[in-house]
């Protein structure tokens, strides 16, 4: 799944420390997300829409790939 994580956090002006902290997770979750190696749970990824305030396909693109 792709995704634009990074663009938001860059928008919202947040480290990847920063984001991993107010989402609770680790850093190295961020990071993986970013470069599309790991899918968030879907509570993570509405965590992080609610966090940002927009919808989940606003973040997340779902590419066909399984």
């Amino acid at each position: 799944m792709k995704n634009r994580l990074k663009v938001y956090r860059a928008m919202f002006n947040l480290t990847q420390e920063e984001l991993a902290k107010k989402l609770g997770v680790s850093r190295q979750t961020i990071i993986a997300i970013e470069k599309g190696k790991y899918d968030p749970s879907l509570k993570l990824a509405f965590k992080i829409t609610r966090l940002f305030g927009v919808k989940i396909e606003d973040i997340f693109i779902y590419d066909g790939k399984e």
